[in-house]
């Protein structure tokens, strides 16, 4: 079992403003203060999405991402910020509903994000629509009417990049990419109504879920909770279980990229397993 009291006295020690503002929010919804977000929002790209600390001044598929993750553990994925990176996010999606960085990033980009590969391809389609599905739902209930669609208001871009990773299933419902693509996957599926290959990718995570890293456990159990999967499934129920197991002494997880982003992985886990 996860010892909450541990984690949340990790990230109050180890972590900064940011980090802070963003236990507040998951475990309280307490408002974000206004500089907090200000330092989140930081760096924009007039055209919406957010420049790669490896690429430069060109806005990145992967780091936009990564900003809209910290705005919504900020309560603050609808604000003007989030909502013009959303829509760039949307105009980026190609033709057959895929995601790929600009090609400038060829020689900069790590192996997930590198143009011309498909592997990096279908990671980056599947975190997109996770966070065009997640931010298009929200967009809904803030405009004060319910959007019916599928994804909210991005249903049409939703919809293509689920077929598009449906598509890529093999027969046994394994996918041809890196392990939390699959995360990210069967949370779009699930939010798509394709009930049926989001669970055969579950089957998948699940039996690799005793060899997965302690980053990569509260990367799949977070997003799967953020996307609705049920807690009582038996993939999530698992995947806290062995956050549970995983946990340091210190109250924190370790990431796969190094300390400096323990807390981030903490504060994913603590996502994961709040009620």
């Amino acid at each position: 079992m996860v010892d909450m009291d541990a984690a949340i006295g990790f990230v109050v020690a180890r972590g900064d403003q940011v980090d802070r503002a963003r236990l507040s929010y998951l475990r309280n919804g307490t408002p974000a203060p206004d500089d907090a977000i200000a330092r989140t929002e930081m760096g924009q790209a007039p055209d919406g999405g957010w420049p790669a600390q490896w690429g430069g001044e060109i806005a990145s598929i992967d780091a936009t991402c990564f900003r809209l993750a910290e705005l919504d553990d900020l309560g603050a994925l609808g604000r003007p910020a989030g909502r013009k990176a959303l829509d760039w996010l949307a105009g980026r999606q190609r033709p057959d509903g895929t995601w790929e960085e600009d090609a400038s990033y060829a020689h900069t980009a790590p192996p997930w994000a590198r143009p011309g590969d498909p592997e990096a391809r279908l990671h980056l389609t599947a975190l997109a629509a996770y966070w065009l599905i997640i931010g298009g739902g929200q967009a809904s209930a803030e405009s004060g009417h319910f959007d019916p669609r599928l994804g909210g208001a991005y249903a049409g871009v939703a919809r293509s990049a689920a077929q598009a990773i449906a598509g890529s299933l093999r027969p046994d419902g394994s996918w041809p990419s890196y392990l939390i693509t699959g995360a990210l996957g069967a949370a779009v599926l699930h939010r798509q109504d394709m009930f049926y290959e989001s669970a055969r990718m579950q089957l998948i995570l699940a039996d690799r879920l005793p060899k997965l890293s302690p980053g990569d456990t509260a990367f799949l159990a977070a997003t799967l909770s953020r996307a609705g999967v049920p807690g009582n499934d038996h993939l999530p129920q698992a995947a806290r279980q062995r956050l549970g197991e995983t946990q340091r002494t210190d109250g924190g997880w370790p990431s796969d990229d190094g300390d400096a982003f323990d807390v981030h992985t903490t504060l994913l886990a603590i996502r994961a397993t709040r009620s």
